[in-house]
């Protein structure tokens, strides 16, 4: 997040952090550890409230809008048990983060670089009155703040894999997955790209960090954490657990593009909490990131119905919508560092390639990612990521490696290579790509050979809605 992670330490512990290595040898000496009391002073009001807010609008992005988005996209028959899995997946999620989700991302793992431990476990000291800390003006969020937003990307992450593999898995298995993946896959993810704390407060002397902060990797709002380690797991799961039964030779077409405009049309409003939050605090950047989402996103659904028009001499909704959230997925790992300008040109390159995964790769490689999770996340992730290396370039208007309102024109501009850059981010998408995918393909494996990953044919040509919930979504 913007190179600055809210790591509560208790009363007396707030981790300062610093932008990146880049500039940490040149910063200030040890930095003396406020009290509980100035702490408590120090809390802005503005800042919580904002922080709380996001919150709300990426809980929104899983449900209703991811649920509604999914929805519509699969045939009536299986309406209700995706969005069953969305909201279970959301409600387990949460439960988990609090017992170990966030002492495992958030808390120091020592000399291991790849997942926190757990000093916080079921939220051990953690309450009202513990602290976190932004670096760029010594004001003070509550902890629960950070840990509740945090909260809701650990929920909306496994949500999104189940798109791959709709309408053709057992309710019972896809909830032990997530649950397994949670623990193996995102939160050693969010860890390795989102901590970083300096010891006893020393902002010059980083030693307990995550891998990919170490590397230098840029990562908004989640660009390799969410996006390309849901895509690359839906993507594996969709070819381990195998084909719809009748694809490709029986019409499979959403049951409602209405349910999945509104879904899209939601997903865009709480987007801009996953990444204007992920600034952690309402201020300059905050602006960058929020009018970076907006227009990245036009620029996509823009960019998506011209190449439909050209390709099919027709515009869809659904090209719109799928448009709309490539553009979402590749602007959230630059949004706080691109110019508005470069994001807009992110969002038009986005949607083409993102086309061509999802109206060709698929169909020539043959593999039944139903609702395009790899296509359009995993894709749209890993150009973001690659691309924001291009758009952070201070020549370009952007951000380079530095906090937008911390230190403006503190640096060197000439100090950031765009080719160096590039090399890192692409290691972090690589990186991405190998431990989810890897990991995933054995979570997949041991879940298959125990409990099973599919249903009966005959319950998948019923339809899931009633052989694994006994409901329909119209009763008419």
């Amino acid at each position: 997040m913007i190179r600055k992670i809210l790591c509560g330490t208790g009363v007396l512990g707030a981790s300062m952090f610093a932008a990146t290595a880049v500039w940490a040898q040149e910063a200030a000496g040890p930095i003396k550890a406020p009290t509980a009391e100035q702490m408590a002073g120090m809390v802005d009001k503005g800042d919580t409230t904002w922080m709380l807010i996001s919150s709300a609008l990426v809980l929104m992005m899983s449900i209703p809008g991811l649920a509604l988005f999914y929805g519509g996209l699969v045939r009536a028959k299986n309406m209700l048990s995706v969005c069953m899995q969305v909201f279970m997946i959301v409600s387990i999620a949460g439960l988990l983060w609090c017992c170990v989700g966030y002492s495992m991302a958030f808390t120091s793992g020592g000399e291991n670089h790849f997942f926190g431990g757990l000093s916080k476990a079921f939220l051990i000291g953690v309450d009202g009155t513990t602290f976190g800390a932004t670096f760029s003006n010594n004001v003070y969020l509550p902890e629960l703040t950070f840990v509740v937003f945090q909260m809701t990307f650990a929920m909306i992450t496994p949500a999104l894999i189940v798109g791959a593999f709709a309408e053709r898995v057992k309710f019972s298995a896809i909830m032990v997955f997530v649950v397994l993946w949670s623990i193996v896959v995102y939160y050693p993810m969010a860890h390795m790209v989102w901590y970083w704390a300096g010891p006893d407060f020393l902002v010059d002397a980083p030693t307990d960090y995550g891998l990919l902060w170490g590397w230098g990797a840029l990562d908004f709002a989640g660009g390799t954490v969410v996006h390309i380690n849901a895509g690359i797991a839906g993507l594996v799961g969709c070819l381990m657990i195998g084909k719809r039964t009748g694809y490709p030779k029986e019409p499979m077409p959403p049951h409602s593009l209405v349910m999945t405009m509104i879904g899209a049309s939601l997903l865009w409003v709480g987007w801009f909490g996953f990444n204007a939050g992920s600034n952690l605090e309402a201020n300059g950047v905050t602006a960058v990131a929020f009018i970076n989402t907006m227009v990245a996103t036009c620029a996509a659904a823009v960019s998506w119905s011209l190449v439909e028009q050209v390709h099919h001499g027709k515009a869809s909704m659904l090209g719109a919508a799928t448009g709309a959230v490539a553009g979402l997925v590749a602007i959230t790992p630059a949004s706080g560092f691109a110019a508005p300008m470069t994001a807009i040109v992110l969002g038009f390159v986005v949607s083409p390639i993102c086309y061509i995964f999802v109206a060709k790769v698929k169909n020539m490689l043959g593999y039944d990612d139903s609702l395009d999770v790899f296509g359009v996340h995993c894709i749209g992730g890993i150009v973001g990521a690659i691309g924001t290396a291009i758009v952070a370039a201070p020549s370009l208007g952007g951000q380079g490696v530095f906090d937008y309102t911390q230190f403006p024109a503190a640096f060197d501009p000439s100090t950031y290579s765009i080719g160096t850059q590039l090399v890192t981010q692409i290691k972090a998408v690589l990186f991405t790509l190998v431990w989810s995918g890897v990991g995933s393909a054995i979570l997949f494996f041991i879940i298959g050979k125990t409990m099973g990953l599919r249903p009966a044919v005959e319950d998948e040509n019923q339809g899931l809605d009633i052989t694994s919930h006994g409901e329909r979504a119209y009763n008419m």
